[in-house]
């Protein structure tokens, strides 16, 4: 591939004369930043990097949960982090998933309301007081009432074993991730925003005091650069961002599949759903955590050979089935759960660590890193 030098006039002034704004990363983030800097100033010329031929995290390698929280979840959260860190990032999630149904309809993106189901066993139950205390903040954040709740019939009904107890939560759905990702690119495309993949970014090391960073291909030169490589940032910025290997699996099509929806289980560390008439299942990052902390993003035989196992006792026993498709993306953890949005140095700024939410909360860390952005003008 040509170095940046070595293109033409035409390509010159199209893509690297005069940016305004260079975006590192073309995910979820990455692509509803730049929109939210085109509506609030369309003249804006913006590059947006991505070092994959697609975006390289977890945007288009997601299980397309709206990721709002289930009740294990949330009672792992508050054990580990204090209440206002755990409220304010739920009311996040909610207020992100509006924001992002303002950028894209649920049509669009294939969104179905269909609630979720927290599966535990007998052995850790929920009990009615923390249900009734989650629903009192939940009513205070969402305007809803009785957001959570058990439920006594699904697990007979559907077929599972191993869990014997159910949560509800009514809030949660589900999206089509290819959907969603065209449609902000299409968004992105039509308002002018230029994209430059298979481009990786190398080094910032003179970012504070210069306007240019080294990529593969060249030098290139921005008046801002904006850093939403979420599981990737600490490979280029000195942040508490821990990258975390998410695995998954697709089935073949099922016949007489007994469950519609989604479903969380082990503190939402394992997660599954149907798609169409497909079993989706993936997670376990818990039980190999040492293993799954790395960047790298091809599957691993001991997981996916975990996940079959657990597909087969727990969500689909006694049935047979194929698998379509395995992968794994990149999360971006951390010690807290909330996003680190903020400049460094005079034309820099960051909007990385989603922690597993970023269908949820990145077009909330985008519309808040464009206002950071736009007040430093």
């Amino acid at each position: 591939m040509l170095p940046f030098n070595q293109l033409s006039f035409w390509e010159k002034r199209s893509y690297f004369n005069g940016v305004d704004i260079a975006i590192i990363g073309a995910g979820i983030v990455g692509m509803t930043t730049a929109l939210n800097l085109k509506k609030r100033k369309p003249i804006l010329k913006i590059l947006v990097i991505e070092r994959g031929y697609l975006p390289s995290g977890a945007s288009t390698k997601n299980a397309g949960f709206a990721c709002f929280g289930s009740p294990s979840e949330l009672k792992s959260d508050l054990a580990r982090q204090t209440e206002t860190e755990v409220w304010d990032t739920l009311s996040m999630r909610y207020e992100g998933l509006k924001k992002l149904f303002e950028l894209v309809s649920p049509e669009t993106m294939g969104y179905k309301p269909c609630g979720s189901w927290d599966l535990l066993t007998d052995i850790k139950p929920i009990s009615e007081d923390f249900l009734n205390y989650l629903n009192g903040h939940l009513k205070e954040i969402s305007g809803e009432n009785r957001v959570y709740f058990q439920d006594h019939t699904i697990i007979e009904n559907f077929g599972f074993q191993g869990f014997d107890l159910a949560y509800k939560n009514r809030l949660e759905g589900s999206i089509e991730t290819d959907l969603l990702m065209d449609a902000l690119y299409a968004q992105c495309i039509q308002r002018g925003v230029k994209f430059l993949f298979n481009c990786e970014v190398l080094s910032i090391e003179n970012l504070d005091t210069s306007s240019e960073i080294d990529t593969q291909h060249g030098t290139l030169k921005a008046e801002r650069f904006v850093f939403c490589t979420n599981g990737f940032a600490a490979q280029l910025l000195n942040l508490d961002v821990e990258p975390g290997r998410a695995q998954v699996l697709v089935t073949r099509p099922l016949e007489n599949l007994r469950f519609q929806g989604t479903f969380h289980f082990d503190e939402g560390y394992y997660y599954f759903r149907n798609v169409g008439n497909r079993v989706l299942l993936g997670g376990g990052r818990n039980k190999f955590k040492a293993e799954e902390t790395t960047y790298e993003q091809q599957p691993t035989e001991i997981v996916q050979q975990h996940l079959l196992e657990v597909l087969q006792t727990n969500i689909l026993p006694h049935q047979t089935f194929e698998i379509q498709d395995q992968w794994a993306g990149t999360l971006g953890l951390g010690l807290s759960k909330t996003p680190i949005i903020e400049s460094f140095g005079e034309n820099a700024y960051i909007g990385v660590r989603m922690g597993g939410m970023g269908i949820a909360i990145g077009a909330m860390v985008a519309e808040k890193l464009s206002n950071l952005i736009m007040n430093n003008e």
